[in-house]
């Protein structure tokens, strides 16, 4: 099974930065496409970033311009760059992997979460 960790979250005043990390186990990291979500108190969870096996990658319209994703295959991780950041940006972010192709129980996977909370 494919298991996820992320690092990195804390607390940043507005118009500062974080970078978080998604650490995966497994052989068949290369091939899936990883995203990052998050979920605010009281709110719906939402995609933010994706990238795919390929490199391409698409952002909420919320942090275009802001948040930056990227992955590193040699070191089965997938990085968030969080600039200017704003106090909407809080919430728990959680790392996700899933088979490009294949819909069911083993091929969509979830890391436990990190906070980032954006206050001055």
């Amino acid at each position: 099974q494919v298991r996820l960790v992320e690092s990195g979250g804390g607390l940043v005043q507005p118009g500062g930065s974080l970078r978080l990390s998604c650490a995966a186990s497994g052989s068949i990291f290369s091939i899936y496409t990883m995203g990052w979500y998050r979920q605010a108190p009281e709110k719906q969870r939402e995609l933010v970033a994706a990238i795919t096996s390929g490199g391409r990658t698409s952002y909420a319209d919320s942090v275009k311009g802001r948040f930056t994703i990227s992955r590193d295959n040699a070191k089965n991780t997938v990085y968030l760059q969080m600039d200017s950041l704003k106090p909407e940006d809080t919430a728990v972010y959680y790392c996700n992997a899933r088979h490009p192709r294949i819909n069911a129980p083993g091929y969509n996977h979830w890391g436990s979460g990190t906070q980032v909370t954006v206050s001055s």
